[in-house]
């Protein structure tokens, strides 16, 4: 069985070392090492850890007597956290990185956990907390039974120490600070080091075979778990949500007031007696018709928003609709759509297009039966 350790970390890649060492010192040997990290983590790792002749993993291995052959640990296996052109992102700030992280989280975990001949040791105690909660979520989507999810707790004084990479076989003197920052001095030899095995429920037995055939998304897989003969959408007007299949998302107010709008027209359609919405698209709008509705949006809006005026609003805001925002807002909706329930999920809830430019026109596909706006 081939041992599989892949972490994330962020800019202090000692946590590599220590994470080896425990292991290491809990008798479970590593074949090979992965990380995912930022661009300004690999940096960090490429000079304080792989740096030839000086960086702190290869000493790891020759003050332990390690063979190097024996670890598969080198550039190419440090992967960066790229955004949707290929480039490198600096660090995880906002959302959109986030959702950047979580995919290479996935797609590594899915990756490795497809060879039946190697168990992965999934690493969490790098990075941004982001970092160790998306790599527990792909642990829990993924993880075999030979696999196991890992934290390691490091004495507080050395965690994070720029020059404490794992505790050497040679006690040393090093520079500390204490917990207000004032310097102190504390031999190696103090340094406590302990590999914490989290436990994790893995949803893997539970999906079906087209789901692992390649990464999919989070919404995707937890929706394939959901049984119902019926998928049904609620809007929630009081709480801000909208509910597909158990699964909710928060939507801010003024992307709420626009997808409630397509709701009421797929529910108010003219053809009052279909059952099914099939292949009729009568309640669709094109976009000069959506801007003349700008009344009962701007309505919709002023409910949900409750807390300022609509005049204080922005003039170029959900309350004065144009060709341009409107398909910005379109855009946003349907990327928090497929970011919660996947895009299987997606075609039929999200705000869809129909005909070709300058007649196009736009709805919600789901048939009106299956939806249902709470007040």
């Amino acid at each position: 069985m081939k041992n599989v350790l892949l972490a994330v970390t962020g800019l202090s890649p000692q946590v590599i070392t220590e994470t080896l060492y425990a292991l290491h010192h809990s008798q479970r040997q590593v074949h090979t090492i992965h990380v995912i990290t930022t661009r300004d983590g690999k940096e960090k790792i490429l000079a304080q850890l792989l740096a030839d002749g000086g960086g702190h993993y290869h000493r790891y291995l020759r003050e332990y007597g390690i063979e190097p052959s024996s670890i598969d640990f080198g550039p190419q296996n440090v992967h960066t956290i790229t955004d949707e052109h290929g480039i490198e992102i600096p660090d995880i700030r906002d959302e959109k990185d986030n959702e950047y992280l979580l995919k290479k989280c996935l797609e590594l975990a899915f990756h490795f956990t497809s060879d039946r001949h190697t168990a992965v040791f999934f690493s969490v105690a790098g990075g941004r907390k982001t970092m160790s909660s998306c790599m527990t979520l792909a642990a829990q989507m993924y993880g075999r039974a030979q696999d196991r999810l890992y934290h390691v707790l490091v004495s507080p004084e050395f965690e994070s120490n720029r020059d404490f990479f794992y505790p050497p076989k040679v006690s040393k003197l090093i520079e500390l600070h204490d917990d207000k920052g004032r310097p102190l001095f504390k031999e190696t030899k103090y340094a406590e080091i302990n590999l914490i095995h989290i436990p994790f429920v893995s949803i893997r037995d539970q999906l079906s075979s087209e789901l692992l055939d390649a990464p999919k998304d989070p919404g995707t897989l937890m929706l394939s778990l959901i049984k119902e003969e019926e998928r049904r959408l609620t809007i929630n007007l009081v709480y801000g949500k909208i509910i597909y299949k158990t699964l909710e998302l928060d939507f801010m107010p003024a992307r709420m007031a626009l997808y409630t709008f397509f709701a009421r027209q797929k529910k108010n359609c003219p053809k009052g007696d279909v059952q099914t919405c099939g292949n009729c698209r009568d309640c669709f709008l094109g976009v000069g018709q959506v801007l003349n509705s700008q009344d009962e949006i701007t309505e919709i809006y002023r409910k949900l928003s409750r807390t300022r005026p609509i005049d204080e609003m922005s003039d170029t805001g959900i309350t004065q609709l144009n060709a341009e925002n409107f398909m910005s807002y379109k855009g946003k909706i349907k990327r928090d759509i497929l970011q919660r329930f996947g895009p299987y999920a997606l075609k039929e809830l999200e705000i869809a297009s129909h005909g070709s430019r300058p007649n196009t026109r736009y709805g919600i596909l789901m048939d009106k039966e299956r939806i249902e706006i709470l007040y």
